[in-house]
Formats: C-alpha cells, sequence, structure tokens
C-alpha cells in the first residue's frame, strides 16, 4: 500500500500567508479529496453549491468558482445543472487535480481554470460572471475580506453570489462590516447568512466536529 503523509484541518487553518497556501495546497493536491472530504466527512461544499443552485433560474452567464482546489463544488454544481462554470486557485496542482473532475453524465467539471492569487488583481474582464461561488476560500490566512471588491469587479450586474465564512472569522476578521459597507454603497443587495456544521456529525474529527461556517448570499448590483 502507497503512504502518505496526512495533512489535515489544523495544517489548514495555520497558513498565514498566499506562499503558505501555495505550498501546502501544492503538497495536498493528489490526497485532498481522500485526506479531507473523504476521511474528516468535510461537507460545507455541498452546502454552499445548494444555495448556488436555489438561484440557479436567477443565473445568467458563467458562474466563477473562487478557490475552486480540486474541483468538488463544481462537480455539485454541473451535475445540479450549471453548464458553465470556471475555476480559480492560488495551486496549480489543486487545478490539475480539477481539471480531471467529471460530472455525472461524464461532462469536465470546468470550462476554465485560471491560476491567481486573489489578494491580487486578476486578468478577468469586469462584468462578466453571472455567478460566484466559494467554500473554504474565505477564513484564516486564506482570502480576507478586501478581497471581495476585485469579485465584485468579476461579477456582472444582477450576479448571484453563495460563499462561506468560517463563523469564527466572520465578525472578527471584519466580514460583516465590510458586507455590511457594500450594501450601504449599493454593491451587493439581498444579504443573508445561513450557518451549517463543516463537518458531518459523525466526522472523526471531535476537535473540529462542531465548526461553523456562514454561507453568505447577495446579489451583485454593480
Amino acid at each position: 500500500m502507497n503512504k502518505h503523509t496526512v495533512i489535515d484541518v489544523d495544517d489548514a487553518y495555520a497558513v498565514e500567508k498566499p506562499e503558505d497556501c501555495i505550498r501546502l495546497y501544492d503538497k495536498w493536491a493528489k490526497t485532498y479529496d481522500q485526506d479531507f472530504v473523504e476521511r474528516v466527512h468535510y461537507m460545507q461544499f455541498r452546502q454552499v453549491a445548494e444555495q448556488l443552485l436555489l438561484r440557479k433560474d436567477k443565473i445568467v452567464g458563467p458562474v466563477l468558482d473562487i478557490g475552486c482546489g480540486t474541483g468538488v463544488v463544481g462537480i455539485c454544481l454541473r451535475d445540479g445543472g450549471v453548464a458553465e462554470i470556471d475555476g480559480i486557485d492560488i495551486s496549480g496542482e489543486m487545478l490539475e487535480v480539477a481539471r480531471e473532475k467529471k460530472s455525472a453524465a461524464g461532462d469536465a467539471a470546468y470550462r476554465n481554470l485560471i491560476q491567481a492569487d486573489l489578494t491580487q488583481s486578476i486578468d478577468i474582464a469586469d462584468d462578466h460572471y453571472g455567478g460566484l461561488v466559494s467554500a473554504g476560500t474565505f477564513t484564516h490566512g486564506h482570502l480576507g475580506p478586501d478581497s471581495l471588491d476585485e469579485l465584485w469587479r468579476v461579477a456582472a450586474p444582477g450576479a448571484q453570489c453563495a460563499f462561506t465564512v468560517r463563523a469564527t472569522h466572520y465578525k472578527n476578521a471584519g466580514f460583516s462590516d465590510k458586507l455590511a459597507g457594500d450594501v450601504d454603497a449599493g454593491l451587493i443587495s439581498g444579504l443573508e447568512l445561513v450557518e451549517v456544521n463543516i463537518y458531518a456529525d459523525d466526522t472523526p474529527d471531535r476537535d473540529h466536529a462542531e465548526d461553523t461556517s456562514c454561507i453568505v448570499v447577495c446579489q451583485v448590483v454593480g
């Protein structure tokens, strides 16, 4: 049997900078689905996909999967009837795994895959996407609330959005204030929060069994 070093939830929570993310996720890419999704019964990716699918009829244009990783959100969306999905991630190795993901019908999960650091300006045109989705990217050491400005820029007016923010960071890291300010500024509307468990009740990782995240649901105004 091939052996590998298991990377766990605490490793992911410990990242501090973009270069830390690249090192961790490049190393983790080939075993992420096994080590994380399957072993600890990670499930918030399904819940955030479900929230966007509830708004599928309002989506006009492609969807951008932010921090798409190995493509688990993309598969949920494709199987749910979303035809055009692009993925963006800082890890080239994660994107290579996502490139191989297929829907139940055998179609590629993603139309395009983009490697980029979302703490910087990204090479995507204004008003391009009809939907934004993300699971597990807005958390400690990953992306802070300031990165939302670049995402609102690439989203078309009326774009439907669903993304998770780890509950312990929603207020502490400034997401609450940022989103409230963006509502007041007329950048987004219809802001809702749906709190969910990150892991299934039967997760073997009891240290994180009660971890929760907020699914932020909103619409881009322009």
